[in-house]
């Protein structure tokens, strides 16, 4: 193993609160019913797949492209909005002495997350110099549980797919992994996940587990 891949939002950082926030502010304007059980079924999906999934409950005339394209800029503006109050404080330091100590082993280590605000999370709290690579929704054409996130970042890495792990909270992104032929370690939500190579209840496990 010589590299290890994280998820960034739940993983890293928590950050679905904001998500639902304004993703909730922007489903209320448009008079579509949104909850948190809704908002669970967009982690680790695209932002454009995500407003397809509102949209499944809304029973207005049929939206343009223009119009779409509009909703998900506002949704971002709001999301943006909210994450500019993070600071260094929003990272545990059980996270830092994790990174840095896996980083003084000798791993490589890059973020791969299919949010399109990854380094602007990564800048607000702090962790801009923490990772080697950064794989995001910029770089990317196809979401998880498509593992092309997790295989640009190796490919970033310089660090072949089988000597690579993944760090993931999301179902699509234990599978996301499985399909780029890395070991897929599993927290939060994923840590039961019956493709889960390694479940670890706390980020500092991963001292131990690799």
């Amino acid at each position: 193993m010589k590299a290890v891949i994280f998820d960034l939002d739940g993983v890293i950082v928590f950050t679905d609160k904001f998500h639902y926030q304004a993703w909730k502010r922007m489903a209320d304007d448009m008079g579509i019913y949104f909850d948190e059980t809704i908002n669970n079924r967009l982690r680790g999906v695209s932002r454009s797949e995500s407003l397809e999934i509102i949209l499944e409950r809304y029973q207005g005339t049929p939206l343009s492209l223009e119009k779409k394209t509009n909703m998900l800029k506002k949704k971002n503006d709001i999301y943006r909005e909210l994450l500019s109050a993070m600071t260094p404080d929003d990272v545990t330091d059980q996270v830092r002495i994790t990174l840095a100590e896996l980083r003084s082993r000798g791993f490589r280590l890059a973020v791969g997350s299919s949010s399109k605000n990854a380094k602007f999370i990564l800048q607000k709290v702090g962790l801009q110099d923490a990772f080697d690579a950064v794989s995001d929704g910029t770089n990317i054409i196809r979401s998880k549980p498509d593992p092309e996130v997790f295989l640009k970042a190796a490919e970033f890495l310089d660090v072949a797919p089988g000597n690579c792990s993944v760090v993931e909270d999301a179902c699509a992104g234990i599978d996301a992994a499985k399909a780029a032929g890395m070991l897929a370690i599993g927290m939060g939500d994923a840590y039961r996940y019956k493709k889960t190579d390694i479940g670890i209840k706390e980020f500092c496990e991963l001292l131990q587990v690799i």
